[in-house]
Order: C-alpha cells, then structure tokens, then sequence
C-alpha cells in the first residue's frame, strides 16, 4: 500500500490547508519553479520524518515537483493532521502517519517510510536517522546523505559523528542562520504561544511565565511572552547564556528558585527532567506545565503522575493533575511539542526559509555526498544567502551593495586608517 492514513475521505479540507500555506511561501514558490524546469531529483528516492502539517506537505510537493519519489512520515505521533495526510496520499505521495498514534504505530510509519529505500534523508528530531543506525542498519547503505531540522536532532547527530557511528553525511540545517535566526526565534515564540493561548483561552499578560532554556528557541518564547505582558523568568545552565537573559531585561535563576514563581512553565532545553517531583511539590495551584523540545521528557511525566492523587482530561490538550493537598497543575499536549501538538506550528512565512534550506541543502547531498565523510556539516554559506535573497525580493525589500572600492577596503591589506 503507498499509503497509511486515518481517513482518506479528509484529503479535500487538507487539500485546502495546503493551498493556503502556499500562497504565503515565496521561496518554496521560487523554487519550485526552477525545480519543475530541471528536475535535481529525478528518480531520487527522499525520505522525509517531519511533523506533518500544511507547511510539510508543500515541501513533500515541492520534492515531487522536482522529480522525487517522496515517502513521508510525521516526527511526533500528536503532530499529523490527519485531513493534511490524506491530501497528500491523493496527491501519490507515500504518506504513513496518523494523528495520536501509538509507540507501536509511530515507529511502524517510520519504518514504512524507510522501506522505500531512500537515497535521501530529510529528518526532524533524528528518530529516522536513529532507526537507520540501529535495527534498519541494512538500509543505510544505500543513503547518499540527508538533513536535520532541529537542535535536538543535530545534537544526536554530532554525538553519532564523535563515537564514529555515523553511516552517511548529514547537513545541520538547523544551526543555518536562515534557519535558527528567524525559525527557532521567531517561529518558535509566535507558535508557542499559538498554542498555549488557543489551548487554555486563558490571558498571558500579568502572568508570571518561567522559560527554560534561553537558546535562540527560548529567546523568541520569552521575547513573545514580554510582548503580550507577562512578566518572564528564565533557568539556565550556561552563564553566558544566563548573562545575556539578565541584559535583556529577564529574571534569572535556578527552577528550585522559580518553581514557586510560575504560573506558567515552557521547557525547551533538549535536556531531560527540567522540570520534576521536587518542583511540583513547590508549584501554585492552576500552574500551567508546557514544553517546546522536541521529546516529551523535559517534564518529567512519571513523577508528575506519581505525586497526583487524580488526573483527567479537562479540556483538549489539557490534563488536570490534583496533588495531595488539593492543589491542581496541568500539563498541555502530554508534554508534547506544544505549539504542533496544541497548535498548528510555525507560521508559514517563517517555514518558507526553513524548507527552501531544507531542500536545497538536500540538492547539495545529493550532488555532493558521494564525496564527502560521514560527518555533520555546515549548511553552505551560498544557500544560506541565496534563500535570504529570494525571500527580500518576494518583500520587496531593496538593499545596498558594495563598490569596488569599498570591498577592497573592507577585504584588502593595503589601506591605511
């Protein structure tokens, strides 16, 4: 079967998602033009595990457009829209994904995905570059290269290239500065908040919110969270990182400290119990539990369910956890990625830059891959600037360049004060 969705009768109102998303990525657009004239994938098998949503499946259309064979699976089992998948499965796209599927079930689409034998890999989160390394090793050899999208991915990676495990070139698309400049800051801080807001329909501003994490990812959540009034704390680990949270005008210090503190809390750290039993021991009654990183264990779930004396679903993507002495905390979307699991991710601007990389770079792999070592590697500073151009013109946006002479001055030796 080329496809495992939930229902394909939903591919109309996908289909419609998609069209809309379109019309608002200009790069993709761009590209794609050039793809439909000279075909970089003709024949080329690309495997894609990214959370499958409207922006996604343009980029799953945009592979096709340019001559892929194109499977696709979702990176989070509270990601897949389900109408979105049946679209592209009507579409003779390989889709395998469904909405809250189980661990069994992911890990099977996943599968599916890489039995189409790809030369390709295109991954969010590294779970189908993991599954590559270890049980469905045998497929890895055929793998010309791939890209990952995310921190947490392109921290797997660079851990697998440092014990020397790595089968095959990667490209870190995520440490590209069109990528974690305006995706991690900016698209993370809107989403994040997307979902929370839409979630609860409860109000930010007043609100003490407590941010994990002061990465680029962390920066735009607590950046957006100033923005709407709250007043924001951030944890941290790093000092210099801490330091520039302090110069932007954020409180700082330990979540021991914060946990009293919070009214809401936004993990996205990459790390593994940020948040845990000591800390819901201190919490208010109402706090509101969230995490933006890419696994479901920055919230520490296991204690959270062994300290309540009751737990229920009170309102979609929100479970109510009562602990012992009657006060209540709620988790949003299982701990999941909040702003895909609650919400619809990234705004589609936003996501124009990080596919036009993503397919770019992909085009590089396979262009280039068979030369290179099995190492993670930088995005090529050419693409970097070729998808910022493209997205100034589709903007309209003019700007200066340099003469000669100041080039020289700027780059040369010869020239004095």
């Amino acid at each position: 079967m080329n496809y495992i969705v939930r229902d394909i009768g939903l591919a109309p109102s996908g289909k419609l998602k998609i069209d809309w998303v379109k019309e608002h990525m200009p790069v993709l657009n761009e590209i794609r033009r050039d793809f439909e004239q000279t075909k970089p994938f003709s024949g080329v098998k690309v495997a894609v595990s990214i959370h499958l949503e409207a922006k996604t499946a343009y980029l799953a259309k945009v592979l096709k457009a340019g001559g892929a064979e194109v499977a696709i699976s979702g990176s989070n089992p509270l990601s897949t829209q389900d109408d979105i998948a049946a679209a592209l499965a009507e579409d003779g796209i390989r889709v395998f994904s469904w909405y809250n599927a189980t661990a069994e079930e992911y890990k099977d689409h996943l599968v599916k995905v890489l039995e189409t034998k790809p030369e390709i890999v295109i991954d969010d989160g590294g779970d189908l570059v993991n599954l590559l390394h270890n049980e469905y090793s045998n497929l890895a050899g055929q793998v010309i290269g791939g890209c990952e999208e995310t921190t947490t991915g392109v921290m797997r990676l660079k851990a697998m290239e440092k014990s020397g495990l790595l089968k095959f070139p990667m490209m870190a698309v995520n440490d590209a500065l069109c990528k974690y400049l305006f995706d991690n800051r900016y698209g993370t801080g809107e989403s994040v908040w997307t979902g929370i807001m839409r979630t609860t329909n409860l109000i930010v501003a007043g609100k003490t919110v407590v941010v994990a994490g002061y990465g680029w990812c962390g920066k735009g959540i607590a950046m957006k969270a100033k923005g709407l009034g709250a007043k924001v704390v951030i944890t941290e680990i790093d000092p210099i990182k801490s330091i520039e949270a302090h110069m932007d005008g954020f409180k700082v210090m330990g979540m021991d400290e914060a946990a009293p503190l919070g009214d809401v809390f936004i993990t996205v750290t990459g790390c593994k119990d940020v948040i845990r039993g000591r800390h819901y021991a201190k919490m208010k009654d109402g706090a509101l539990l969230s995490n933006a990183g890419h696994f479901d264990v920055e919230v520490n779930k296991p204690e959270l369910f062994e300290q309540s004396v009751s737990r229920r679903v009170v309102r979609q993507n929100i479970e109510e956890f009562v602990m012992a002495d009657g006060r209540k905390l709620y988790l949003l979307a299982e701990g999941r990625l909040v702003n895909l699991a609650a919400g619809d991710g990234h705004p589609a601007e936003i996501m124009d830059m990080s596919f036009a990389l993503q397919v770019l770079s992909a085009k590089y792999m396979l262009e280039n891959g068979r030369s290179l070592d099995n190492k993670v590697y930088k995005v090529a500073d050419e693409i970097d600037r070729k998808v910022a151009q493209i997205k100034l013109d589709s903007l309209q946006v003019k700007i200066d360049n340099l003469t000669p002479e100041q080039e020289e001055y700027l780059y040369g030796w010869e020239h004095g004060e």
